[in-house]
């Protein structure tokens, strides 16, 4: 006699029991709601610290742009050779690298988090803040970094011969694209800090 590998049906009781139990074994295979919230919450943590870290970058040129240039160009052209040399070599530190590279590292978290929760809209703010902070790295590297150096070789101030050509070559350029990156550094700011308004209102919507 053949055997049949029919799975037997289960008895009415087990059936029913069967039938009782299922949403609840359904339940416990899908993503639990507190699991959906942790990963929330840890998007929502470094989107607001690729903020964070952007209004810094921003908040640092734009004190440069609209104070610490205005006073140095008003100043001798002495001082301001000098004051610029001392710069250039302290702003160099651990701080202002960890600030200028984590913003976009961590806004690239962000987009990816966004992706992965369909946030269309957060993740295009999210983009657009990383095209403004890239063309800002572009003039820095472009035109800042290689002013700075320049001034930087030119020696002791005492000891330059035509220090006002120096100052001049250095200052105009470096002023005028000054305003450039601020304002771009400031609008990525702004779109990061948008894309986390819109985490929060659809985190209230859910």
């Amino acid at each position: 006699m053949a055997s049949s590998t029919t799975t037997p049906k289960p008895a009415n009781g087990d059936r029913e029991r069967w039938d009782r139990d299922y949403p609840e074994r359904a339940l416990n295979k899908s993503p639990t709601r507190s699991d959906t919230t942790g990963a929330d919450r840890n998007a929502d943590i470094v989107l607001g610290a690729a903020v964070i870290a952007m209004g810094l970058v921003a908040g640092l040129y734009f004190f440069s742009a609209i104070a610490v240039m205005p006073a140095l160009t008003a100043a001798d052209d002495r001082t301001l050779v000098d004051a610029m040399q001392q710069m250039i070599d302290k702003i160099e530190n651990p701080a202002f690298f960890l600030v200028l590279l984590g913003a976009p590292a961590l806004a690239a978290v962000a987009l990816s988090q966004a992706r992965r929760s369909s946030s269309a809209k957060t993740a295009g703010w999210i983009v657009a803040g990383l095209v403004l902070y890239t063309v800002m790295l572009v003039v820095t590297f472009a035109i800042h970094i290689p002013l700075n150096y320049e001034l930087r070789d030119a020696g002791d101030p005492a000891r330059i011969e035509n220090l006002a050509a120096v100052r001049d070559d250095f200052v105009t350029p470096w002023v005028a694209w000054e305003i450039v990156r601020t304002l771009v550094s400031v609008a990525a700011f702004g779109s990061l800090t948008w894309a986390l308004v819109l985490r929060g209102r659809m985190g209230r919507a859910e």
